[in-house]
């Protein structure tokens, strides 16, 4: 590295090496603004009864294997009544628990020990859509066009002189037409409905304000029972734009030559923004500063900012962080551009490398060839992932991502270096995007396998010693690799790398910091920055970079330094005396 070489020593480390920080330190209490919040799918996380499902006793059991971690919140994804023809987000019954998870004094028991342990629970809303099952979709279905049942979600009538054509081009995000016609009880054809994702998911018409009624009951309901907060699905959706207008763009919104994503008369609408105004005060009336994160597929990062305004939601996931390439020019940017649209609001910064949606970054690091869209998966035929250089990477971008401001999402499992099951078979998936394209895009099947917990048993240990149900997915070869009670025992795992770094993130209130960039390295395959006393080094080159002299608090690999160099793939910590 060249252009680095000669600047070793304490050049490195000067106040003079660094630009002025980009990010402010906070000092006031709210917990949200530098929480590191646990992502749970529930149906993978731990079954308690032996039947191959996850289920709320499961996590209850486990909690204090998260609390191990440093973590603030468990973040739950759907665990309500369900057909789970989308894994729980074609709800049938906002307010109540799926058999197959437990019940509602199961959850309220996940609550009471989550509580002991100073965890906040957070749960899913997904107020976009329900299922076809829901009581209310199913009255739509039996009043005829016109009625109050009808309104409460989006029907129209079709073109063309029979009616037959789709009333608007639009496409379902997971691959089809996002209209299905109806069909009387006598076998004629009738009006059609919108489901921007599968035909089993409706869309609410929020233009209607029975169906803001409804949801605020939904909110009042949970939040008496003493949730945390919730994470809004599909954030950026629920208003569609009057007349519901044709669409030249992507199914998902995102522009094409020509029709830039910003236009897109499904997603990013003003008007939803009164929504969660409304909700935020709803949230205002419960001590303990309950929060809304939003799940907002917007670009560009300054437009994105609009959902956490003062008197809107308080956090928002970072997608263009999540979908970063190792690149370090490319990671600087989007960190840079993060901060600065974020801070124009006041308003924390989220980041994320996995979650239940996409590839885990352990496979994803380990591509060569790109990375797929949100929403694909790596299949069998497929090229595969380097798993080693893919395993480094994670761990090497997970320390980084540890020392920077703000809050911090996690996915189950990569606190073990979980990669995707990229070999599953295809009678296996059961994600709707696989069916809807006949095959053609995988889905997101790979990062939802069962967590293993106990590598001598079963299942590496997911239902238990005595469990002989096959999980509702099934485990790749080596799971029990993976597990946890081996990675516990071993100082150099993975999982005791999270939880080393994560202690020091809290110890050294690293998420209510700052962030300055290292000149000397600012130009290289070296990313590196300053926050408080920490000097983060994430070497994403091919090629050794040289350390200034300091203590290394953390680091990504054992063998991450030698002779004074950071080794590709690598990321350290080293205290430091620049201020």
């Amino acid at each position: 590295m060249p252009e680095i070489a000669p600047l070793l020593g304490e050049s490195l480390t000067s106040p003079a090496a660094f630009h002025t920080p980009l990010h402010a330190p906070h000092e006031e209490d709210q917990w949200w603004r530098s929480s590191v919040i646990y992502q749970v799918y529930p149906r993978s996380f731990r079954d308690s009864n032996g039947d191959g499902t996850g289920d709320l006793p499961g996590i209850t059991g486990e909690l204090a294997r998260l609390a191990e971690l440093s973590i603030d919140a468990v973040w739950l994804s759907p665990f309500y009544t369900s057909p789970q023809r989308d894994g729980g987000y074609d709800v049938a019954d906002y307010c109540d628990v799926d058999p197959r998870f437990g019940t509602l004094g199961d959850f309220d028991a996940l609550v009471g020990r989550a509580d002991a342990l100073g965890i906040r629970v957070i749960v899913d809303l997904v107020p976009n859509h329900c299922s076809s099952d829901h009581t209310l979709f199913q009255a739509a279905l039996a009043a005829p066009a016109g009625s109050p049942e009808r309104a409460m979600f989006i029907f129209r009538d079709g073109r063309g002189e029979d009616g037959s054509i789709p009333p608007n081009n639009w496409q379902s995000h997971f691959g089809g037409p996002a209209w299905t016609r109806t069909v009387a009880a006598d076998g004629a054809p009738g009006q059609w409905y919108l489901h921007l994702f599968d035909s089993s998911q409706p869309d609410f018409d929020w233009d209607n304000p029975a169906v803001r009624a409804e949801f605020e009951r939904v909110l009042r309901f949970w939040l008496d029972r003493g949730v945390g907060g919730f994470r809004v699905d599909v954030a950026h959706a629920l208003i569609k734009a009057e007349g519901l207008p044709d669409w030249g763009g992507r199914a998902d919104g995102g522009s094409t030559e020509g029709f830039p994503g910003w236009e897109a008369p499904m997603f990013g609408q003003d008007e939803v923004h009164a929504i969660y105004r409304r909700w935020r005060a709803i949230l205002a009336e419960y001590d303990g500063e309950r929060i809304l994160c939003a799940e907002a597929s917007i670009d560009p990062l300054p437009r994105l900012t609009d959902w956490v305004r003062a008197d809107e939601m308080h956090q928002a996931f970072n997608f263009a962080y999540l979908h970063h390439p190792w690149n370090a020019h490319a990671l600087r940017d989007v960190i840079s551009s993060s901060l600065t649209a974020f801070d124009a609001v006041a308003a924390p910064t989220t980041w994320v490398l996995s979650n239940h949606d996409v590839v885990r970054h352990t496979s994803r690091f380990g591509l060569t060839d790109g990375t797929p869209r949100g929403g694909d998966g790596i299949g069998h035929s497929d090229p595969q992932p380097d798993l080693h250089t893919g395993l480094a990477r994670a761990r090497a971008a997970s320390l980084a991502m540890f020392a920077l401001p703000g809050g911090i999402y996690l996915y189950q499992g990569e606190e073990l270096g979980l990669p995707d099951h990229t070999s599953m078979p295809d009678d296996a998936r059961q994600d709707p995007t696989f069916a809807r394209t006949g095959g053609e895009r995988i889905g997101r099947d790979g990062c939802r396998v069962p967590l293993p917990w106990r590598a001598d048993q079963p299942s590496s240990g997911f239902g238990g010693a005595d469990s002989t149900a096959a999980p509702w997915l099934p485990q790749p070869e080596g799971w029990a690799g993976f597990a946890r009670d081996v990675q516990a025992a071993d100082p150099d795992s993975t999982l005791s790398l999270y939880r080393t770094a994560l202690q020091l993130r809290r110890d050294l209130r690293l998420g209510a910091g700052s962030l300055s960039w290292s000149r000397p390295f600012e130009q290289s395959d070296v990313v590196a920055f300053l926050n408080g006393e920490v000097l983060v080094v994430l070497n994403m080159g091919e090629f050794a970079a040289p350390l200034p002299p300091g203590t290394v608090i953390a680091a990504s690999t054992p063998g991450a330094v030698e002779d004074g160099l950071l080794v590709p793939d690598a990321c350290v910590w080293i205290l430091s005396t620049a201020g």
